[in-house]
């Protein structure tokens, strides 16, 4: 485990992380989702390391009404939704008050899948090895939902991986999937950000040219994995 070195940035985050995963799995055979944006710059690294095809898989945080940068759950694609019941109790935040923000949500994810993918399907998830990527897990919400959706969508085996994570939310993850690798785990956590010397928002564009760049290609990676059937 890394000890006190925080990352450059996300590329050398991935392939940090990469060489963990290779180290506990050897050569594996997965499917590799990010999470966008900041979590594709990693996900490109890991899917290089093992020539895997890379994709995005979209979620959005459900900010609380006038407090967005608080997190009262996050939706996923095709609508899968997490929320975080004792906060929206406790803040007494309406129904009609979450719709009104899943809906928002709801519309950005759509801007992106139409942004990203350009026309193009998902890959298939159905009985393969998925390796979700972020870069970072800080409370948890928005993997969450990307599990949720997952597990719906009929992955065989799913991986959680980042490069870095506050203990707690990671201890909860990995009860939600078969396995989960994260290589640096600071305490006190405070923040993703923090453990990066450069982290600086990741933008629609950089998404869009390591997706190019890793050469997606959706119908040879369906159609290999027919071939393996």
């Amino acid at each position: 485990m890394i000890s006190g070195q925080p990352y450059f940035d996300r590329r050398e985050a991935g392939q940090i992380l990469a060489a963990h995963i290779r180290e506990q799995y050897g050569a594996l055979a997965a499917v590799v989702l990010a999470l966008p944006r900041g979590g594709v710059p990693v996900g490109f690294e890991v899917a290089r390391a093992f020539d895997a095809p890379l994709d995005v898989f979209l979620v959005r945080k459900l900010g609380v009404p006038r407090q967005p940068e608080l997190a009262m759950g996050a939706i996923a694609t095709g609508g899968y939704e997490v929320l975080n019941q004792q906060l929206i109790a406790r803040l007494g935040i309406s129904p009609l008050q979450i719709a009104e923000v899943a809906d928002r949500e709801m519309g950005e994810l759509r801007r992106r899948q139409s942004l990203y993918r350009a026309g193009q399907p998902p890959l298939e998830v159905q009985g393969r090895v998925v390796l979700l990527i972020d870069d970072g897990l800080a409370t948890g919400f928005t993997m969450r939902a990307a599990i949720g959706a997952l597990r719906d969508y009929g992955a065989r085996r799913l991986i959680v991986a980042v490069p870095v994570g506050a203990e707690k939310a990671c201890s909860e993850i990995a009860r939600e999937v078969d396995d989960l690798v994260c290589p640096f785990l600071p305490d006190p956590f405070h923040a993703v950000g923090l453990w990066y010397k450069n982290f600086e928002p990741t933008t629609d564009w950089e998404v869009q040219e390591c997706l190019v760049a890793a050469g997606v290609n959706h119908e040879a990676a369906h159609a290999g994995h027919r071939g393996r059937r």
